[in-house]
């Protein structure tokens, strides 16, 4: 776990079949509430691809190398029905999504979830039904040359990996303190 990164830079190698689908078998195997299993994927390849990729805005431009993209929708009656109307499914979905990037930095893989995307169009063009909510892109490939992304990027790519202090997101019988 310490080793995942959100790395950008990917080579345009094309992925195999059994790869993609290791990483989505890694993503079922996730809890869910009552073992709902609410995710759905989508992976996509090929003129599919190509689409979601016109769907991506500019600052995502790293992920038009991705040889795949694999999208992750869900609906609320695929879950727990919570008296308070919270909406579970996104939360199991997003514990999904978690195992296949495990998965994918354990066999060496990018896996970089993105929330940047014209989600009508890639519903469009994945034939997501309208109904459900595309909760997330997952950008897929090779760690490919960091040359190829922008000064910005680059820099993140290459440096330290920085986390808020633990201090910051854990309290101890009370809500952590904000720190300034």
């Amino acid at each position: 776990m310490s080793v995942r990164r959100a790395k950008r830079a990917l080579r345009e190698d094309p992925l195999a079949k059994e790869d993609l689908e290791k990483l989505v078998e890694a993503a079922h195997l996730a809890p869910s509430c009552f073992n709902n299993q609410p995710w759905r994927f989508v992976v996509a390849q090929g003129e599919k691809l190509e689409a979601v990729k016109k769907a991506l805005p500019g600052g995502n431009y790293w992920a038009l190398r991705a040889p795949a993209i694999i999208a992750v929708a869900s609906h609320a009656d695929l879950d727990c029905k919570l008296s308070d109307n919270r909406d579970y499914f996104l939360f199991d979905c997003g514990l999904a999504v978690g195992f296949l990037m495990l998965q994918a930095t354990q066999m060496g893989l990018v896996a970089h979830p993105i929330a940047g995307y014209d989600p009508l169009a890639v519903k469009e063009a994945l034939g997501i039904p309208a109904d459900y909510v595309l909760i997330t892109l997952v950008v897929v490939g090779k760690p490919g040359d960091p040359s190829v992304l922008s000064e910005k990027h680059r820099e993140l790519e290459l440096g330290p990996r920085i986390r808020k202090p633990l201090s910051a997101v854990l309290g101890w019988n009370e809500f952590p303190k904000e720190e300034k």
